[in-house]
């Protein structure tokens, strides 16, 4: 068992302390406080989305008081109804509203609307323009736009306007001329739409619906409401047989064109030919004047001269000429190989070659054949001792017999070939030159 002892050493009583009565009122009313806390804070948490609202950037609000009463944005008296005072539009940032009003938001920010058009052009044929409208609100029109036409204004005024006015640009043109003249459609549809909304927006206004003071102040800003900034037409689609037409035709019109320029071309060469033959007859005409008979046939002889000593092949015809020149036609210019001298007790030295159509020189007697030549056969073509008359493709050369070890290879000059000689020899007779008579080869014994 436990014994209880006195609070006090004395054994008297503890005095009793006074509490204060607000602490007293509030123990007394604790309950009644939490219960009332509780749901002051239910009701912020509840009403917190209408009474505390954000506009986001670009936007602004229109506000819409179910009551009259004080405005908080301004702290002054306020009628029912949307606000239409541009002073009144809420702008970007937090606001605070009675939970009762409403915030409605409008994006002031250019905006695209795509839409497709069924249309029949001027000479009747279907055509599917596809059109993006960009437009933009005005930002003290904003209050008045919603009270008459409201947040759907795109579906309900913009779209039905574009396609109304596209139908009627289209319908003035052809559909050759809508397939090649889209930017003109197009600015024609702006301009005829931005008329028709100024003309007909300012209609929606009833001044007898608003409560707001000086209601007539408002007529106007309809007008200006919507503003469009362009139209664009991004496709036009005619049907596959009109598309086909107009690409032939497009096809055929280049075509002329280019025959056009062909033309033009064939006149240009035309000239040009003429000036150039002007040209050569004037040079001709100089020219003549100072080249002689004379020297065109010494530059012939100089040409065939040429031509004679060239590796090529070739046949040429003494005297076949119109001025006795020669005619050369295939190979027989290549030298011929000296005749070896003949072995120490030959009796005489070879006759030398003769001049082509003079007769051919007889060996002297007891002279003994060349090798390989039959007795009493004619001289073989392209001999030393015969006339030189080569055949075609051929080339002449002379049977050498093979030199000593100790003699040097004797390697005549391109004049002291036969076939030169002969030639030159017939030139200079068949032009008369002086000094230059041809030569025959006697025979022995002459």
């Amino acid at each position: 068992m436990f014994s209880r002892y006195p609070e006090t050493l004395d054994d008297l009583p503890e005095p009793r302390r006074r509490r204060s009565w607000l602490w007293r009122y509030v123990l007394r009313h604790l309950p009644g406080v939490t219960v009332l806390g509780l749901t002051g804070l239910l009701a912020a948490v509840v009403l917190w989305p209408y009474i505390v609202i954000n506009v986001p950037s670009g936007q602004v609000g229109v506000l819409w008081k179910r009551f009259n009463g004080l405005d908080l944005y301004c702290l002054c008296w306020v009628g029912r109804g949307t606000v239409l005072d541009p002073r009144e539009i809420r702008e970007e940032g937090l606001h605070i509203l009675w939970p009762w009003d409403k915030l409605y938001l409008y994006d002031l920010r250019l905006q695209s609307n795509m839409q497709t058009y069924n249309a029949i052009s001027k000479d009747g044929v279907n055509v599917k323009a596809q059109i993006s409208v960009r437009y933009q609100l005005l930002h003290n029109s904003v209050g008045v736009l919603h009270k008459f036409i409201g947040p759907g204004y795109l579906a309900s005024v913009l779209a039905p306007e574009i396609g109304s006015q596209a139908r009627q640009i289209i319908s003035e043109f052809t559909a050759q001329q809508v397939y090649s003249s889209r930017d003109q459609i197009q600015r024609a549809i702006r301009a005829a739409a931005e008329r028709s909304l100024e003309n007909n927006l300012d209609s929606l206004v009833q001044t007898e619906g608003m409560e707001q003071p000086d209601p007539k102040n408002y007529n106007h800003y309809l007008q200006h409401a919507i503003r469009i900034v362009d139209t664009l037409v991004l496709s036009i689609e005619l049907p596959p047989e009109i598309v086909a037409a107009i690409n032939r035709q497009t096809e055929q019109f280049y075509m002329i064109q280019e025959y056009k320029f062909r033309v033009e071309r064939e006149a240009e060469e035309s000239k040009r030919k003429q000036i150039e033959a002007d040209g050569i007859a004037a040079f001709q005409k100089t020219v003549s004047q100072g080249i002689s008979e004379s020297y065109l046939r010494w530059r012939g002889i100089e040409a065939t001269i040429a031509l004679a000593q060239s590796p090529n092949s070739k046949i040429v015809v003494i005297g076949g000429g119109k001025d006795g020149l020669p005619i050369i036609l295939g190979n027989v210019d290549t030298p011929l190989t000296p005749a070896a001298p003949p072995p120490a007790g030959a009796s005489g030295a070879a006759p030398p070659p003769a001049a082509p159509g003079a007769p051919a020189a007889q060996p002297p007697a007891g002279s003994s054949p060349p090798p390989g030549a039959t007795p009493g056969a004619p001289p073989q073509r392209g001999s030393p001792s015969g006339s030189i008359e080569p055949g075609p493709n051929s080339t002449s050369t002379a049977s050498a017999q093979p030199a000593s070890s100790n003699e040097a290879q004797y390697q005549p000059s391109p004049l002291e070939n036969p076939v030169v000689k002969s030639i030159l020899s017939r030139i200079s007779g068949a032009i008369g030159l002086p000094g230059q008579t041809p030569t025959t080869e006697a025979k022995p014994g002459q």
